[in-house]
């Protein structure tokens, strides 16, 4: 037996298709293992609230034991989870190859998925995950939406937080009324036939937020890559899944898997690479959706051609290489976030931006708290708020001239944060890296 493992950390793919996925006496046993595990090395303790939750019910349990809990105990912890993966991918020294093999988020997964076959995923979690949906019926009275969810309109915030449960307090997207796709049909701008690059190809996966909410990284990307000679495509078949996946719907993200992976493929052969916007996107594309469907030639095809933008930009520097950058004489504060983490590639946004000359980057190690759509629930905002404090603080600590961070969501979350916390200037946007390089190339 070893204490920590020297292997590099590895996942099995879930087996969801096993009707042994969904016992519930084996869940329940497999719970209380790695509960026990995770009691007695704590080292999780700062991350996000499931741990302290966990650690709290067994200390104070009559016999501080694991087996002191009950089953609505266990499932405050899988709750108070939002997938963020920093568990696996940073602190735990048991996940596969150990002999412990603890794999805590996919665990919580399990737990979720057999809530979801149950019927047990609540009304509101179900109807904010048809996310390509929402986006359109919103996009066609986009004034009128983004009116009813500003913060500042207290009887539709109200009224959304009593029938929805969304706190009126937490930022909510806006809406744009023409997708990226439509304002970019067929290709991008046209290449620079004299960039180092040129004859490249990427096809830029716009993803949900990119296409329906916030365009600003989806333009600033299509300018960067053109002014490099890189031959671009818009294309948004559909939502990677992610929303369905906290909710544990492992058929439905299974779907949409298949389907995205068909969409590309002949793009693929068409020699483009696939760049998505949103880390989260390109986390499920890489990572988790060749664990859902291990045997889908398709699927990891698109893993192995998928690349986050942030990373696709420094691939090209290193490779072909990019065209001279004009100096930016500014401090900036990245706040790496959880599901670029979790990609396993580094920090791709600190090494994108050191490429501008006397740019002076700095990197913020910590979770926003905000966890895709947990975070603007009535009974998370305020642990959002919390789990988001020390990221805020690290990233506004020097007061430097820019804030950005890979996550969409993250972002507006922290400027919130800081917002509320009166001890640093907000900016008035935290974005995306990639905007700060276009700014920089004078777009």
């Amino acid at each position: 037996m070893k204490e920590g493992s020297l292997g590099a950390p590895t996942r099995h793919p879930i087996a969801w298709q096993d009707e042994s996925f969904y016992d519930e006496e084996a869940l329940d046993k497999e719970m209380r293992r790695v509960f026990d595990i995770c009691h007695g090395c704590r080292r999780c303790f700062n991350l996000c609230d499931s741990f302290p939750q966990m650690f709290d019910m067994i200390d104070e349990s009559e016999n501080e034991e694991v087996e002191d809990l009950t089953a609505g105990d266990m499932k405050k912890v899988v709750d108070a989870c939002t997938l963020c993966d920093m568990c696996f991918m940073v602190k735990c020294p048991y996940v596969p190859p150990h002999e412990f093999d603890l794999d805590f988020p996919h665990l919580m997964l399990r737990y979720r998925a057999v809530e979801n076959r149950k019927g047990q995923t609540s009304f509101v979690d179900k109807q904010l995950a048809e996310i390509d949906r929402n986006a359109v019926i919103a996009g066609t009275v986009a004034g009128a939406a983004n009116w009813a969810s500003k913060k500042e309109n207290e009887f539709t915030r109200g009224v959304l937080e009593s029938v929805g449960g969304i706190d009126k307090r937490a930022h909510l997207p806006k809406f744009e009324d023409v997708p990226l796709t439509h304002k970019h049909p067929g290709s991008g701008p046209a290449p620079n036939a004299s960039a180092p690059a040129f004859g490249t190809k990427a096809a830029i996966y716009a993803t949900c937020y990119g296409n329906f909410n916030d365009q600003t990284s989806g333009k600033a990307a299509l300018d960067v890559l053109a002014h490099n000679g890189v031959q671009t495509r818009v294309e948004y078949p559909m939502c990677c899944g992610m929303p369905k996946l906290e909710n544990g719907d492992l058929p439905a993200v299974a779907s949409t898997a298949e389907q995205v992976a068909s969409h590309f493929s002949p793009i693929i052969d068409e020699g483009y690479d696939v760049v998505a916007l949103t880390p989260s996107c390109a986390l499920m594309m890489k990572f988790e959706w060749p664990l859902i469907l291990p045997d889908n030639e398709l699927v990891q095809k698109l893993a192995a051609a998928t690349r986050d933008l942030s990373e696709y930009v420094v691939q090209l520097s290193k490779g072909e290489g990019l065209m001279p950058i004009e100096p930016m004489n500014a401090s900036i504060g990245i706040h790496f976030a959880c599901h670029s983490r979790a990609q396993n590639m580094g920090p791709k946004a600190m090494e994108m931006l050191k490429l501008i000359p006397d740019a002076k980057p700095a990197i913020t190690e910590r979770c926003s708290g905000h966890g895709g759509k947990w975070g603007i629930f009535k009974e998370n905002f305020d642990t959002a708020v919390k789990v988001g404090r020390p990221a805020a603080r690290a990233l506004a600590k020097n007061d430097p001239d820019y804030m950005v961070s890979e996550c969409p969501l993250a972002g507006p979350h922290l400027k919130q944060v800081i917002e509320s916390g009166n001890q640093a200037k907000a900016p008035e946007r935290i974005g995306h890296p990639i905007e700060l390089l276009a700014k920089a190339y004078g777009f």
